[in-house]
This record gives structure tokens, sequence and C-alpha cells, in this order.
């Protein structure tokens, strides 16, 4: 048996609202939306991310994302207003995006 990549599915008020944020500030690609269902997927190249629409309070979710140049992505991502990228002490090299909805995509690579 051999497993792929997880997918987190993570809370957000509107999922329409969501997937416009991903796409027009991170570049990710809207790949489908079930309104019924109250959810839609967003995609940048294999990374695929589930975004689960939700009422009341809730606790946003955390997806670490690798990228094979995180400096590139962080410029890519620039619109979002992302943190530095930094070396971390254990042994990442990262910055992190926060979306609307309070869920942080840490991208990331190993140095």
């Amino acid at each position: 048996m051999e497993l792929d990549a997880a997918v987190p599915a993570l809370p957000v008020r509107s999922v329409a609202a969501a997937q416009a944020f991903y796409v027009e500030a991170l570049g990710f690609t809207a790949n489908w939306h079930h309104e019924e269902g109250r959810i839609g997927a967003v995609s940048h190249g294999r990374c695929a991310l589930f975004l689960r629409e939700v009422d009341g309070p809730f606790t946003p979710g955390v997806a670490w994302i690798f990228a094979e140049d995180v400096d590139a992505a962080h410029a890519a991502m620039a619109a979002a207003k992302p943190t530095a990228p930094q070396n971390m002490p254990y042994g990442l090299r990262q910055f992190t995006v926060t979306d609307p909805d309070g869920n942080q995509l840490h991208i990331h690579h190993d140095l």
C-alpha cells in the first residue's frame, strides 16, 4: 500500500470568498465548489486544500506546505502579506501566510 499527500480541510466562513483569496492573493486554482455540501477545493501544483464552510465560532486550521524555493514562493504570495522567510532552529526555512479566516499556511523547505 502507498499513500499520497494528505488534504487538510480548513474552516472558512464562505467557500466562495476563501477561494477568491487563494486564487487572487496566493496563485491557487479554484477546482470545485459544492454549495449544498458547503465545501470546495483549491490547488497549486501538487498541493490541494479543501475549504469547509462553518457557522459560529471556530478554531482556524494550520497546514504545512512544502515548496522547493521558499523565497520564490514568498515573492509570488506577497499580496497576502506573509511573514518574512526565516531559517528556523528546527531545520526549516519557512514563512507564514494567514488567510482572512485565520487559517495559517506555513510554507517551508528543509535546510
